[in-house]
């Protein structure tokens, strides 16, 4: 699995657009790579498959903190191994990701995720995994949970802000939080 200091790798994935555009069925898809939003911060989560029960909770909540993120010029890209159809499909057919403002990415061909190490190797399908790459394409935060477990993206955030202040960050430290201080 790819780690902290690794180069996220390249790719070109279909996806369905965030926001009111992503319920068009005429202007709903585009192709997102790791040149779009070039310079940007980006987050890149996992999740095992649509149209499942613990991956919309997730995927609704960083859709809601899309904003927070984009204070902090980062973007927000959700992938699983399902289509871009089937994306559109369930977010035309699930009330909670009708609101969604990320992009969902398909990543059909399993390539995304292998590259990353993050395949199940039992289940063929993408791990709950997140990634937090900088604007150079550097690995700065990753974390894998067990497919039962949803993750916090109140943390993810938690994490850039620390990540972006280029300070020593405490345990627990939130953004307006003290720094440590190296004793000179």
């Amino acid at each position: 699995m790819l780690t902290v200091g690794d180069t996220f790798p390249s790719f070109n994935l279909k996806a369905v657009k965030g926001g009111p555009e992503g319920l068009n069925l005429k202007t709903c898809f585009t192709d997102i790579t790791d040149q779009t939003d070039e310079g940007k911060w980006k987050i890149v989560f996992f999740w095992p498959k649509d149209f499942t029960f613990i991956c919309p909770t997730e995927i609704v909540a960083f859709g809601k903190m899309a904003g927070d993120f984009a204070d902090r010029d980062t973007v927000v890209y959700g992938v699983s191994i399902d289509n871009e159809f089937t994306h559109v499909n369930w977010r035309l057919h699930h009330e909670d990701l009708n609101k969604l403002e990320i992009p969902m990415l398909s990543d059909l061909k399993r390539e995304l995720s292998i590259a990353c190490g993050i395949l199940d190797k039992a289940d063929g399908v993408a791990m709950r995994a997140t990634f937090v790459v900088d604007p150079q394409g550097i690995i700065r935060f990753v974390s894998v949970n067990h497919d039962s477990v949803g993750r916090n993206p109140a943390e993810v955030l938690r994490v850039v802000d620390a990540l972006q202040s280029d300070e020593l960050c405490p345990c627990n430290w939130n953004k307006g939080d003290d720094f440590l201080q190296v004793a000179a």
